[in-house]
């Protein structure tokens, strides 16, 4: 059975759909969308969602289920809501162990489909990404809330300190809602990783270098993070950030953030490597970029997203601080960037 449903957005527009029951309805995040063919698992366990309704524009999803929680991004579905054209009915893959439909069920999670997400992409390439509620059809919503003013790093981030991995260099790792395929990227190395909470203060113990994960929200709620990192990089160690880190490292050395129209979230964007003059197709999710203008005259872009010239990385042009916006670790999306993990490794 199935309910006519319907997804309204601030800015006053309404898509209909179909909601399989009322759980969990009415739903409230910024709709966002991914236009990702696959990873629909990697991106509803992604930390960086958190407080987002997810909009998947590809037509058909759910057709390879869901494998077991090994492939995650985080322990749970992050999203506030799904919302597609249509979810398959079945699913085929050797690695599945339930349909996504079942999953979303068992995660208590409302989503929505027959959706025209098509028609609703556009709507949000045009205005931006809004406030929206996924409802049941005909219903008018009292007031929408606005996610903005949530600090969703501290929901998201570890609440202590967690060790990893055997070697003599020590990384600090700020988990800022990290996604597990980067802490596998960076056990690979032969490196001890202390993975601690976004405001973790760790600039009075021994390490050799510094990780900043990816997370959601607005950098800017982030200040004892940012703080933190203005001591850590006074101490010239290696630092190496990815998405939401990027951000938070241009706050660190004075430098501003912007939100940006609709957010860069697939695994096809393609940037440019300055130096060396060769593009990367990349895997992305965020809502925010670096303040090119603001940048302090020693630090330089290091990688530009060729879609909409933003800035895709930045780096320090004589000490080992670098970061990128874009996923390197991918899951899904292309693996051509994980030599910046060796690159890291190398500078400690």
């Amino acid at each position: 059975m199935r309910f006519n449903a319907q997804i309204t957005l601030k800015s006053g527009e309404s898509f209909q759909g179909y909601a399989p029951h009322f759980e969990g309805l009415p739903a409230f995040g910024e709709v966002v969308f991914n236009t990702g063919m696959a990873g629909y698992v990697e991106a509803l366990t992604d930390p960086s969602y958190a407080g987002q309704i997810l909009v998947f524009t590809y037509p058909l999803i759910g057709n390879y289920g869901v494998s077991d929680p090994s492939t995650w991004e985080s322990k749970q579905i992050h999203v506030k809501g799904m919302v597609v054209s249509e979810l398959s009915p079945v699913y085929s893959s050797h690695a599945a162990t339930s349909s996504l439909e079942d999953w979303l069920i068992s995660q208590h999670i409302p989503y929505m489909t027959g959706v025209d997400t098509r028609a609703l992409t556009k709507c949000l390439r045009t205005k931006g990404v809004v406030p929206g509620a996924m409802m049941p059809d005909k219903m008018v919503p009292q007031k929408f809330e606005d996610f903005d003013h949530i600090h969703w790093v501290k929901e998201v981030s570890v609440k202590e300190p967690k060790e990893y991995g055997k070697g003599d260099k020590v990384v600090i790792a700020i988990d800022c809602g990290m996604k597990e395929n980067i802490l596998t990227c960076l056990a690979k190395l032969p490196i001890r990783i202390k993975r601690v909470p976004y405001n973790y203060d760790f600039t009075k113990e021994k390490f050799d270098g510094v990780f900043i994960s990816n997370g959601p929200g607005d950098p800017m709620q982030c200040q004892e993070t940012v703080s933190i990192l203005s001591k850590a990089l006074a101490l010239r160690k290696p630092t190496f950030g990815i998405c939401l880190g990027t951000q938070l490292m241009a706050l660190a050395i004075g430098a501003k953030t912007y939100k940006l129209p609709f957010g860069h979230r697939s695994q096809n964007q393609p940037c440019l490597d300055l130096i060396t003059k060769q593009c990367y197709l990349t895997s992305q999710n965020h809502g925010y970029a670096v303040d090119e203008a603001t940048l302090p005259k020693e630090w330089r872009v290091s990688f530009r997203n060729l879609n909409d010239q933003s800035v895709a990385g930045i780096e320090h042009t004589s000490l080992p601080f670098f970061s990128v916006q874009f996923h390197p670790e991918a899951a899904p999306g292309p693996e051509d960037t994980q030599w910046l993990f060796k690159k890291f490794y190398d500078s400690l």
